[in-house]
């Protein structure tokens, strides 16, 4: 795991780590049963920390309900 993740820009985002995230909500989304729990199965699976752990659940959520709204 990345204790100091390269920040760039002047938005001091990782944007490969954001990518990251995105792409554990995306796979986390596309679960039709999640694992339990989630915080540590995303960490595991994608090397992600606590907090982007967080972010990418809440973020799968997110696309979950627009799916519902717009499908």
């Amino acid at each position: 795991m990345m204790d100091n993740p390269p920040i760039g820009g002047t938005t001091g985002l990782c944007h490969e780590r954001s990518a990251i995230v995105e792409q554990a909500a995306i796979w986390l989304a596309d679960q039709s049963q999640p694992p339990r729990p989630i915080i540590p199965a995303l960490r595991e699976r994608f090397n992600l920390s606590a907090l982007e752990a967080t972010e990418a659940a809440a973020m799968s959520e997110r696309f979950r309900m627009l799916r519902k709204a717009f499908s």
